[in-house]
C-alpha cells in the first residue's frame, strides 16, 4: 500500500494486547508498515494518549525506560502532526459539522493535515469519509 495513513491511538495500544491476539497481530502489521514504508503517521495527541494508557493502564505498565525506547523506535519516526491554532480550528469545524467529540475531531483534523487518505481506527464509523479521508477499522 502506498497511500498515506494515520494510526489512531488504539492501533498502537493493541500492539501490546495479549488478550486480543488477532487485533495485536493486525496492529503490529500496520505499525511495521508505517515505519518501513514511511507512509504512516501519528500526531502528538496520539503519542500523549498512548503514554497515558501504556504507563498506567496496561496489565503490566511500561517502565519509563521502556517508554523512552518505544518513543525513539516507534513514535518519534511516526510523529508528523504538531499541535497548532490552525489544527484546533479545523478540529472545531469538523466537530461541529460531523457531531464528533473533540478528541475524535482532533484525530480527523490531524489525519487531514497529514495528507492521509486512510485513518485506521475502531473509534469512528468504518467507511466514513471526511472529504478525501476514509476511516478504516482494520479489525473487521
Amino acid at each position: 500500500m502506498s497511500a498515506r495513513f494515520f494510526l489512531d491511538t488504539n492501533i498502537l495500544v493493541y500492539t501490546f494486547d495479549s488478550s486480543a491476539p488477532k487485533k495485536a497481530t493486525r496492529a503490529r502489521e500496520l505499525v511495521r508498515q508505517a515505519l518501513e514504508a514511511r507512509t504512516g503517521l501519528i500526531s502528538y495527541q496520539v503519542a500523549q494518549e498512548f503514554f497515558h494508557v501504556a504507563l498506567r493502564r496496561f496489565r503490566s505498565p511500561m517502565t519509563f525506560a521502556e517508554a523512552e525506547q518505544y518513543l525513539s523506535a516507534v513514535l518519534r519516526p511516526l510523529l508528523a502532526v504538531h499541535s497548532s491554532a490552525g489544527l484546533f480550528g479545523e478540529a472545531l469545524r469538523i466537530a461541529g459539522k460531523y457531531k464528533l467529540s473533540w478528541y475524535d475531531a482532533l484525530i480527523v483534523a490531524s489525519a487531514t493535515e497529514g495528507h492521509c487518505e486512510l485513518l485506521y481506527s475502531e473509534d469512528l464509523q468504518h467507511g466514513q469519509r471526511f472529504g478525501s479521508l476514509q476511516v478504516v477499522n482494520p479489525f473487521l
